[in-house]
């Protein structure tokens, strides 16, 4: 998870693209790299980024029949560029319909939740991925199990679990802000900030639009706690 990285997969995916255009697991993954790209802010031209990563999952949508995984990560790029969430909700349905023992799907499909504001179900769903694949590394599962928790207004359990997310995967922003965002929100200013100038050294977006959140309390809530930690207030 690392802007070098991610760029290098998204070269190796557009060749795969370029022998075989129907190839639904390299569309599905080249959408995945644009939406890091751009919601990380390491785009040279962002439109591009969000546009190329919209076509690129409607197109494994297109191509994907059967394949669980390609409709799982399909619908998460779609989501988080701002596509209708119920749909999308419907479309990883379908993925788990095809492969119920998916932890991948779960995972999609709790991060999903998240962001349509069923934090509860998020937990549960992204704790069945974990039963599912337990040798799976622990940080992306933990940052939704975090943020869910942060907006349930749990702080501390919340905290508890975006500090392993992030020793977990160190180079990835979402944990970061997440628990920037509870540390503000306790009163904890100092931790707060230090975990935003570490942030800093990640991505050059602290705050994000967070259009992601279709809950607008949860929005609020989110973006409030991320401006403080930032010296931000309003």
């Amino acid at each position: 998870m690392t802007k070098e990285g991610i760029l290098h997969s998204l070269r190796l995916f557009e060749q795969a693209i370029e022998r075989d255009p129907g190839y639904g697991p390299a569309l599905a993954w080249a959408a995945m790299c644009h939406l890091w790209v751009y919601f990380d802010g390491w785009a040279e031209e962002p439109d591009i980024a969000r546009l190329g990563g919209i076509n690129l999952a409607r197109r494994a949508v297109e191509v994907a029949s059967d394949d669980a995984s390609v409709l799982a990560n399909a619908a998460l790029a779609l989501a988080q560029f701002g596509e209708d969430i119920s749909a999308m909700i419907a479309l990883v349905d379908r993925s788990l319909s095809l492969d119920p023992s998916s932890a991948r799907g779960w995972y999609v499909s709790g991060l999903l939740r998240l962001w349509a504001g069923q934090a509860d179900l998020a937990i549960e769903h992204v704790e069945t991925s974990l039963r599912l694949s337990p040798r799976e590394r622990l940080g992306a599962h933990l940052s939704v199990i975090g943020t869910a928790h942060l907006l349930n207004r749990q702080f501390g359990t919340a905290t508890a679990k975006l500090l392993v997310a992030i020793n977990e995967r160190p180079t990835n922003p979402p944990p970061y802000r997440a628990l920037a965002c509870c540390y503000a929100h306790m009163g904890r200013l100092d931790e707060a900030r230090d975990v935003v100038a570490r942030l800093r050294f990640i991505t050059p977006v602290v705050i994000p639009d967070a259009i992601q959140f279709r809950n607008p309390e949860h929005r609020r809530l989110f973006l409030s706690g991320l401006r403080l930690a930032a010296g931000q207030e309003t």
